[in-house]
């Protein structure tokens, strides 16, 4: 497929804005609704926002590193762009639904590509039930936290929080602890990446939790349910030898 049609778009730094306004003025700029792709400047967090706001649209996305991080992005180089994209590898990703019931009765609902956490909003540490498929697996554990991944979010706050890195195919998600204080130490599980995931928040009037998908952020929640949203998908395109799978080793080699 050729790929001349591109949307450019860029985060607000000035390098960014810079390194934009040099390829539109050599490639063009085609609405994002009618571009055979979507190339975003910036770094994972750019990329995650050009994701979310690109769901509905049927062009990939090719990333540019001209962030801070930029593990989902390709080197920056502009010359023979059309053509680095035709040759780029492609990798499908579903997102996790997050659904959140609050204190107050109100209910949300929310996509997320990295990761779902649940996170203590005060001095005291947060108590959760967790339920795999309508069982429960642990009554409570008590922590600053917990979260689920996906095999591309692995490497971002799971792996900061000690949670493992998944490849890309494996069809696996990362429970992982943050700062687990009981059960000690406990790490968290790996669950089918058809599981259905329910954290319901204990004492939540004196242990308040947020739950955040991304960057989505819902206050005081009581129960989150989470789930690969399998109807919906996102097209990532990388450099020959660069593509997800050789990067998640890499992380796990450096």
């Amino acid at each position: 497929m050729a790929f001349e049609k591109i949307h450019f778009t860029a985060n607000d730094t000035e390098q960014a804005q810079a390194a934009k306004r040099r390829l539109v003025h050599v490639y063009g700029q085609f609405p994002q609704a009618g571009a055979d792709v979507i190339v975003p400047l910036g770094g994972d967090g750019f990329m995650l926002s050009t994701l979310h706001a690109a769901q509905s649209l049927p062009a990939p996305v090719y990333g540019m590193h001209q962030g801070t991080v930029g593990f989902l992005m390709n080197d920056y180089t502009e010359e023979d762009l059309p053509a680095r994209i035709a040759a780029a590898e492609r990798a499908e990703i579903h997102p996790l639904k997050m659904r959140t019931l609050c204190m107050d009765g109100s209910e949300a609902e929310a996509l997320a590509i990295n990761e779902v956490s649940l996170l203590r909003m005060g001095p005291q540490a947060a108590k959760l039930r967790i339920s795999i498929n309508g069982r429960v697996r642990m009554d409570s554990l008590v922590c600053d936290g917990a979260l689920v991944s996906t095999p591309a979010g692995s490497t971002a706050y799971n792996y900061s929080a000690h949670g493992p890195i998944l490849p890309i195919e494996a069809n696996i998600l990362a429970l992982t602890a943050v700062a687990a204080f009981r059960p000690r130490r406990w790490r968290g599980a790996l669950l089918p990446m058809d599981a259905h995931i329910r954290f319901e928040v204990l004492e939540p009037e004196k242990r308040p939790v947020s739950a955040v998908a991304d960057s989505s952020d819902v206050k005081n929640v009581v129960q989150v349910d989470i789930g690969i949203e399998p109807r919906l998908s996102h097209a990532l395109l990388f450099d020959p030898g660069h593509g997800l799978e050789e990067r998640l080793l890499n992380e796990q080699f450096q």
